[in-house]
C-alpha cells in the first residue's frame, strides 16, 4: 500500500501545484474574488492531502494495516469529494456542488483519526 500511497501522494500534488497556478494566473481575472477564493481552498487543501497521502505511505511501512490503509483512501476520497467540488463550484458556480463538499471534510477528518489510531495502536 505504501507504493500506491506515494504515487498517490506525488500525482495528487503535482495536480495541486497545477490547479494552483491555474487559478492564480488563469482564473484570477475570469472568477469573481469569491468564486476564486473558493477554487484557492479547494487547492491547499488538495496539497495538504497530498502531503498527508506521503505521510500515510511511510505510516504503511510503520505500522501496516486496516487504520493506515483506510487512512489512505479516505485522503484520497476526500480530496476527490472536498477540492474536486470546491473546483467545480467556482468553475460552473452550481451551488448544488457544495453539498458535496462537507463529505470529503469528513472523509479528511476520518483519514486523520485513522492515521492517528494505528500509531496509538501500534
Amino acid at each position: 500500500m505504501e507504493r500506491i500511497f506515494l504515487l498517490a501522494g506525488g500525482i495528487s500534488g503535482f495536480l495541486a501545484v497545477a490547479a494552483g497556478a491555474f487559478g492564480g494566473h488563469a482564473l484570477k481575472e475570469r472568477l469573481t474574488p469569491e468564486m476564486l477564493a473558493i477554487f484557492e481552498v479547494g487547492a491547499r487543501y488538495h496539497m495538504y492531502h497530498a502531503l498527508a497521502l506521503l505521510g500515510t505511505a511511510w505510516a504503511c511501512t510503520r505500522w501496516p494495516g486496516a487504520l493506515t490503509t483506510t487512512a489512505g483512501w479516505c485522503f484520497v476520497g476526500g480530496t476527490v469529494l472536498f477540492s474536486g467540488s470546491l473546483y467545480l463550484l467556482s468553475l460552473t458556480g452550481t451551488r448544488i456542488l457544495g453539498a458535496v463538499t462537507p463529505l470529503g471534510g469528513l472523509a479528511f477528518m476520518a483519514g486523520w483519526l485513522c492515521l492517528a489510531a494505528a500509531a496509538w495502536r501500534n
